[in-house]
């Protein structure tokens, strides 16, 4: 399920910053990444998102991660080093995945990561999720 269809989207309140490579939502306590089909994700796009998240949250922001992966497309796992390197900005990540490839690639994932990272089925515990985790409370 996109983004924009589920309960959690509302036009009015959460920023939408569209760019070439995919779709990136700004929510109170956690940001939503929609990339799209065929995409690699590379350290070059990731670093425009990740700028316009600072200049929009401001400096010393923390962060859950969504990334809801409804098209299929590819990452470096070990860039999230470097995500939180030079940004440290995400506290934990929820990966939604709708098929086994997707679970499979964020399982993947798992494993380079050193923050809190969880495969979810849907949208809802993705949510759900991030705003219980202690770090955000």
């Amino acid at each position: 399920m996109k983004f924009e269809e589920s309960k959690y989207f509302n036009p009015i309140k959460t920023p939408k910053l569209e760019m070439s490579f995919g779709n990136f939502y700004f929510c109170e306590n956690f940001f939503v990444a929609e990339v799209h089909e065929g995409i690699h994700f590379d350290w070059e796009m990731i670093k425009k998102v990740m700028d316009n998240l600072v200049d929009f949250y401001g400096k010393g922001i923390k962060l859950g991660y969504i990334s809801n992966r409804i098209n299929s497309y590819s990452i470096n796992p070990q860039t999230w080093f470097k995500v939180d390197t030079e940004y440290d900005v995400i506290i934990a990540s929820a990966v939604v995945t709708y098929n086994n490839m997707a679970f499979m690639n964020a399982t993947l994932e798992k494993k380079f990561y050193k923050k809190s990272l969880k495969r979810c089925l849907s949208l809802d515990e993705a949510v759900d999720w991030i705003l219980n985790i202690k770090e955000m409370n």
